[in-house]
């Protein structure tokens, strides 16, 4: 059987959110180990301190974002022409829509994770005033990738939503 050309752009999105997925079980059987768990524990995991940007956020976003969001963008846009009988809006924008994604939620999982390990070791050696320093830095640099993860949600709300119009207008 042979595919279509935009159908082979989809297998991104499968592949990835199973990548995604498979890190985020990583994390989830991890921070449940003895050690692991006492030291998240000691750092504020999960209801605040700088633990909770390692569980749950970070473990949160790399499983949802990552191994869902991702998974029902590239099932939407496999099913939208089927059903529609008509093709997506614009093939260029489901490109942006997947790497805006990706690219922001390696960065935000990653910023989760060095922020929360690294503010939770100066909690640790009771540098509390360092640690407000850093965390300066930690909402920009969230900001950032937060924005980029955003770019491919609205990148993706909005091909969708204008093939819609295209297709109830015709």
């Amino acid at each position: 059987m042979a595919y279509r050309e935009e159908e082979k752009r989809l297998l991104k999105f499968v592949v990835a959110s199973a990548a995604f997925l498979f890190v985020g079980t990583v994390h989830g059987v991890l921070q449940v180990m003895r050690p692991v768990r006492a030291y998240l524990d000691s750092i504020g995991s999960p209801y605040g301190g700088p633990g909770h940007m390692i569980d749950p956020l970070a473990h949160a976003h790399i499983n949802v974002v990552g191994g869902v969001v991702l998974l029902l963008m590239g099932l939407s846009y496999y099913l939208i022409p089927r059903i529609s009988k008509q093709k997506l809006f614009s093939y260029k924008l489901v490109e942006h829509s997947f790497w805006w994604t990706s690219l922001g939620l390696i960065g935000f999982y990653s910023t989760l994770l060095i922020f929360g390990f690294w503010e939770g070791e100066l909690l640790l050696a009771g540098e509390t005033e360092r640690m407000a320093e850093v965390h300066h830095y930690y909402g920009r640099t969230i900001s950032i990738v937060a924005t980029i993860m955003g770019i491919g949600f609205w990148v993706y709300f909005a091909n969708v939503f204008t093939t819609y119009y295209k297709v109830r207008t015709r």
